[in-house]
């Protein structure tokens, strides 16, 4: 993940987060945090810790939207987080800068060259959120709960560049980021391990194939 204070100092971190009229926030693990960001126009950006935005449909059904590691931002505008069926929950102790959009666009001193790189920084992640959307798409598109595995180990062993990938999270929230049933999920992997596709060891995925 890209830092959204990449290339700027200390000092002019200081300097940025006094301009932006920052405020830092600590939440507990488990907590659902910001009910007033699907409203109003706030930029958070996780510091440490891991959250998720999750979506609970009327059957109590869990879908997790997108996964928040440290570095990451969401906001309105950004994640898709309006619909009331969505929150975010920090899945670990979680802190969280909070930005206020509409002051961030509108300070002066703009000209100034660590504020350009902290847009420029925020620009980027943008770009990356794009893109892990992109690549979600495609892994829902599939009409198999094979397939959906299949797509979401391909994609992630080509991030890394090797033929392992190591789950951020334990196999319920995997079946939960690919919309399928949990069972159902787990009988495919045994399958898919019984027929030479992959090796399971705790979080680590080996693609034999």
């Amino acid at each position: 993940m890209i830092d959204p204070f990449y290339n700027i100092s200390k000092k002019n971190k200081c300097k940025l987060l006094k301009l932006l009229e920052a405020n830092t926030l600590l939440f507990k693990k488990d907590s659902t945090i910001l009910s007033t960001v699907k409203e109003e126009n706030i930029i958070g950006i996780i510091i440490s810790g891991y959250a998720q935005i999750v979506r609970t449909d009327y059957n109590g059904n869990r879908t997790i939207i997108e996964e928040l590691e440290e570095g990451a931002i969401f906001g309105s505008a950004i994640s898709s987080i309006t619909s009331n069926e969505c929150d975010i929950i920090t899945k670990e102790d979680t802190k969280i800068l909070i930005i206020d959009y509409d002051i961030m666009i509108n300070k002066e001193g703009m000209n100034l060259q660590f504020y350009n790189q902290f847009i420029k920084n925020l620009l980027q992640i943008t770009t990356k959120i794009v893109t892990d959307k992109n690549e979600r798409i495609e892994i829902l598109t599939k009409k198999t709960i094979r397939n959906k595995l299949l797509e979401y180990f391909r994609i992630n062993a080509g991030k890394s560049g090797s033929r392992y990938v190591y789950l951020p999270f334990n196999f319920t929230d995997l079946a939960d980021y690919l919309a399928i049933d949990r069972s159902a999920m787990s009988r495919e992997l045994k399958y898919l391990k019984e027929e030479g596709f992959i090796e399971v060891k705790g979080k680590r995925i080996t693609l034999l194939y």
